[in-house]
């Protein structure tokens, strides 16, 4: 790895640790998992705190990377990116609204990153990092947006890219998986199965594992959403966070920068934000396993949802998202699989949002979190919408009424007429 030679690119990473026992690692080597389970990164906050403050940060720049010093990369040369701007929180009224009133809805928005979605500030993240340290192809399992992430991130640092998903993955995944330059496999079974492909292909394809959690630097990427939150709201946090919860990196990763930001003083209150883990109920490990108390997930039979992605039946991360969900005084909520694309369109007409089924399963808890006073009335909530809803054809086509193309010719009354009863009936 290239090491820094000015102090604006000092790397303040200390060493790597095992989340299931506490084993350190070595730093700027490559790892993978200890013991089958990820590893955190871990900073030496003290030195952070001292050599920068958060009113340094308004002159940065507005990208993911204005907070170098709690990423892990050692150069600015060692960056690979597509432009990861900082997203926009936008107030939803009109949502809240349609809730019943449940106090300030925010949405978060990670549709306008490079790719489309949030799998952006992780990969971005992960290939800076591959590529500093001698990689030079990567396998992924995906079941939706990581694929062309990794493919584009993997192209832009010219390391070689393979991408393995389930047949029915959205078209828009699989196409531009390809059309961003990785070998693309459609596998017959879940992500699970295509997870199994990656492993088993590792010595004899000689290929690094980029699978969620299987390396340490998506989680420091996906953090970035946690940071730029705290900025974004004055560094006083939200009073409840509702994240769309797959792999869960990106709630493992915003836990992990909340008691960060904690730790160097930067927050306004000592407050933290209740987590929020929401599925569908066609596949909810993590609301299984936090119902009856456990710490580790069982996969499901017959894992289904419209919301590829959280159809994840068994996440490596399950003990992280479940602590830091119970350490937050939050919950893992189950969206009615029949509510996902209801709330999808309601969030899209209501505010002009491209809102992703994953969020819109968000959208639904939110629903049940209100109406079970789990969410008061004058709660701060945010929900992330993790990707565009243009990604997920299938979705946006689902239940929508036939469209007659009929060309007008004039302002016929009677024309008019039948496409206002048209408007009415969609």
């Amino acid at each position: 790895m290239t090491t820094a030679t000015t102090t604006a690119e000092k790397c303040f990473v200390t060493h790597l640790e095992s989340a299931i026992d506490g084993t350190h690692l070595p730093a700027h080597t490559l790892q993978t998992t200890h013991e089958g389970r990820p590893l955190w990164v871990r900073y030496d906050l003290d030195a952070i705190g001292q050599a920068v403050s958060r009113d340094d940060l308004r002159n940065r720049p507005a990208t993911m990377w204005r907070y170098r010093e709690l990423l892990p990369y050692q150069a600015i040369n060692d960056i690979v990116s597509l432009g990861e701007v900082m997203t926009p929180v936008i107030a939803c009224p009109q949502l809240a609204h349609g809730i019943g009133g449940t106090g300030e809805v925010f949405i978060k928005d990670e549709s306008h990153l490079p790719t489309g979605s949030f799998k952006s500030r992780g990969m971005a993240m992960a290939i800076t990092m591959a590529k500093a340290l001698g990689v030079t192809r990567i396998a992924l399992p995906t079941a939706g947006n990581a694929g062309g992430a990794a493919a584009a991130y993997a192209t832009r640092a010219r390391i070689e890219c393979f991408v393995f998903m389930p047949a029915d993955t959205p078209i828009v995944n699989r196409y531009e998986a390809a059309l961003f330059g990785a070998k693309s496999y459609l596998v017959n079974g879940l992500i699970s199965d295509c997870g199994r492909i990656v492993q088993h292909g590792k010595e004899s394809m000689r290929w690094f594992d980029l699978s969620t959690l299987k390396e340490p630097y998506r989680i420091e990427g996906k953090k970035t959403m946690g940071l730029e939150l705290a900025e974004q709201f004055d560094w006083k946090l939200p009073d409840a966070i509702l994240y769309p919860t797959g792999g869960g990196t990106g709630l493992i990763g915003m836990w992990k920068a909340f008691k960060e930001l904690q730790a160097l003083g930067w927050l306004e209150s000592d407050t933290m934000p209740r987590m929020y883990a929401c599925q569908s109920n066609g596949c909810a490990p993590i609301v299984n396993a936090f119902d009856v108390g456990e710490r580790f997930a069982e996969p499901p039979d017959n894992p289904h949802t419209i919301a590829s992605g959280l159809r994840v039946p068994k996440a490596v991360g399950d003990f992280m998202i479940l602590d830091a969900v119970r350490e937050s005084g939050g919950a893992a909520i189950a969206a009615d699989e029949n509510e996902i694309v209801p709330a999808m369109r309601q969030a899209a007409s209501s505010e002009g949002l491209s809102i992703c089924p994953e969020t819109a399963a968000c959208i639904a808890a939110l629903q049940k979190l209100h109406e079970s006073g789990a969410i008061k009335p004058h709660d701060r909530v945010v929900i992330f919408n993790t990707g565009a809803m243009q990604k997920y054809v299938e979705a946006m086509t689902i239940d929508l009424p036939a469209v007659d193309h009929e060309r007008l010719t004039s302002a016929d009354p009677q024309q008019l007429k039948s496409i206002l009863e048209f408007e009415t009936q969609i």
